[in-house]
Order: C-alpha cells, then structure tokens, then sequence
C-alpha cells in the first residue's frame, strides 16, 4: 500500500464550517478514511474530520499559494 499524503489527525479547537460537497467527494472521503484507519492502524474517523487536514496540506504544498502569502505580507 502507498503512503497516504494526510497522517494522524491533531485535536484542535475547531471553527465551524459548512459546505455541500457532491456525493461522489463523500465516498472518497469515507474511503480515506478507512484507508487512513488501515495505515494508522486507529479508527476510522468522520468523513468531516478529514476536510480540515486535507485543505490545510493542500495550501501548505501549493507553492503558488506560499508565494502569493509571502508577497502579500512583505
């Protein structure tokens, strides 16, 4: 099995969110989240819990993003 790109989830003081995603991202998330379970060897976690970890690594490896931070801020 690959290395999936999300690892164990951190516990933060969460904000509250709410989006519509189609069902076919649902089904993707749930299957994350088993295949996450798998690796981790934990339980698999709700679909939702997944959202945040996964838009915070993807911002944090979009190098168009980290460029147009670093040139909004100096």
């Amino acid at each position: 099995m690959t290395k999936l790109k999300l690892g164990p989830l951190v516990d933060d003081k969460p904000v509250k969110l709410s989006v519509e995603l189609p069902a076919a991202v649902h089904r993707d998330l749930v299957a994350y989240a088993d295949a996450l379970a798998a690796e981790t060897g934990g339980d698999a976690v709700a679909p939702e819990k997944l959202v945040a970890p996964m838009l915070a690594r993807f911002m944090t490896t979009d190098r168009g993003f980290a460029k147009a931070r670093r040139k909004a801020s100096g």
